[in-house]
């Protein structure tokens, strides 16, 4: 049950689009479910041991001996229900893991003839991440996706338009170098433009724009240091976000019965 537990945790830590309110209600419906089958566990063995060991007590009587064995039985019952919960939840969860290893590997062959430095596709935190590095992209300062960076958007597009259960977060990423001239005022704009720019291409492409979010995280989001020039050719990426819409485990968590302190009048 605490294996069912962590993971469930982890797959509702992947809320790149998902409100902090629906988060912090998610997590209370699993931190309650955790409590209250502790609780009742030792609720059982209590009462089974106090059966067991009074039931030829004169201090019991058989109505109160009754009376025990009936609150044993609904709390065994309910203790049984929140175990199939659990159960259930797990399943959902193996399920969409199941499903986002799939994409990963589905992405990873639709853009396998790219280079190894300039793209590559991994999975955190139930998340599949599509890394693409500035010179797949962009010309140096400049928001225009040059033709092969168009084409390996193009064809995760061409992925994502067969996962409709799937949404993207595309972030814009520079080095820590002040933007001098140009159109672009400072780094937070430079990544919001380049972001946006893919976002387009995609949109393009055939995905729904609801699907889709722009994300410009500037400098403060660095993958190496930004004291030497392959540190902050590293830093200037584009990753894109494959987040799956967390739809049925919310449904499933909002099944679960809230303590009287969460239900509203």
């Amino acid at each position: 049950m605490r294996t069912t537990l962590l993971l469930l945790f982890a797959a509702l830590t992947i809320t790149g689009c998902v409100s902090k309110k629906k988060y912090g209600a998610a997590t209370a419906h699993v931190d309650k479910l955790r409590q209250d089958s502790l609780a009742y566990e030792e609720q059982v063995r209590g009462l089974r041991a106090e059966l067991y060991g009074m039931a030829g007590s004169a201090r019991m009587t058989a109505e109160e001996l009754e009376a025990r064995k009936r609150e044993l039985k609904a709390k065994d019952a309910e203790l049984q229900e929140k175990a199939q919960r659990m159960d259930e939840l797990d399943r959902r969860l193996r399920a969409q893991t199941d499903a986002m290893t799939s994409l990963r590997q589905k992405v990873a062959d639709a853009l396998v003839n790219f280079n190894a430095e300039d793209l590559s596709v991994s999975m955190r935190d139930g998340k599949v991440y599509v890394s693409l590095s500035e010179k797949l992209l962009f010309p140096s300062g400049s928001a225009t996706v040059e033709p092969q960076g168009r084409e390996a958007l193009t064809k995760l597009a061409a992925v994502m338009s067969s996962n409709t259960d799937i949404d993207m977060m595309v972030e814009g990423h520079t080095d820590n170098v002040p933007i001098k001239r140009g159109r672009f005022s400072d780094n937070w704009d430079l990544s919001t433009a380049r972001a946006t720019s893919i976002v387009r291409i995609l949109q393009t492409a055939g995905l729904r724009p609801e699907r889709v979010t722009a994300a410009g995280r500037s400098e403060f989001v660095p993958i190496s240091s930004n004291d030497s020039a392959e540190g902050k050719q590293r830093n200037r990426r584009t990753e894109i976000i494959l987040i799956p819409k967390l739809d049925e485990l919310y449904k499933a968590l909002g099944s679960a019965p809230l303590a009287p302190a969460q239900r509203t009048p």
